[in-house]
């Protein structure tokens, strides 16, 4: 198991629970912030000691406060922490839960592990612990079936562009206008129509209301 893990959590009760959580698997060595610029002083002071973290749990997002800081949120920190310790192991505790965010995360961040602030999350934190440990990325259950819903879909360029033009109130009839002023093809009535139907109809959605909720929901636009 882990030997040193630091935790990087704004909220007090939740801090001391994810501590009370690294206890009950018996890891020896556990710090803990509240800070993101905080995490990474840290880490950097472990490496010089020469005995760095194994595993950095980090909320996502975090107040702002009267404590002026560098790094803002939890992308910030894992982007400098990796940077720093490119083999450091990362589990990202987070109440967010738009599949698109949490799929970047992944592939654009390159954690290990995430895991929803919902019911029996700390037994979900002790499951994504022990897979991270082995090697192995770790998702809840209920999240896979999300991604894997998110990546059976094919959201082109093209059709987040017309999602997002729906989302700031262009009406539909008015989309070309808007596609011709930004050189975008195909920028036809017909076009936009065939194509928004299309998605509405693959999504299982009855309106361009319903389908801008569910792009916002997986967090795409």
């Amino acid at each position: 198991m882990f030997k040193k893990v630091l935790i990087s959590e704004d909220h007090e009760s939740i801090n001391i629970s994810v501590q009370k959580t690294l206890e009950d698997l018996n890891i020896p060595n556990v710090d803990y912030v509240y800070y993101c610029d905080d995490a990474v002083g840290k880490i950097q002071k472990a490496l010089r000691e020469e005995h760095p973290y194994d595993l950095l749990i980090t909320d996502l997002y975090y107040e702002d406060d009267h404590h002026e800081q560098n790094l803002k949120d939890g992308k910030d920190l894992i982007r400098k922490a990796k940077e720093i310790q490119p083999d450091l192991k990362v589990i990202v505790f987070s109440a967010e839960h738009k599949t698109g965010v949490i799929e970047n995360l992944f592939s654009d961040y390159q954690i290990n592990g995430y895991v929803r602030k919902a019911r029996n999350d700390s037994k979900d934190l002790k499951k994504s612990i022990a897979s991270v440990y082995i090697g192995e990325n770790y998702l809840s259950f209920d999240l896979k079936q999300d991604m894997k819903k998110f990546n059976s879909y094919e959201f082109s360029t093209y059709d987040i562009t017309l999602v997002s033009l729906l989302s700031k109130g262009i009406l539909q009839k008015n989309i070309p206008v808007h596609l011709e002023e930004r050189n975008i093809r195909p920028a036809s009535l017909s076009s936009v129509e065939k194509r928004l139907n299309s998605l509405k109809e693959d999504l299982e959605v009855k309106s361009n209301e319903q389908l801008v909720a569910f792009c916002k929901d997986i967090g795409i636009i």
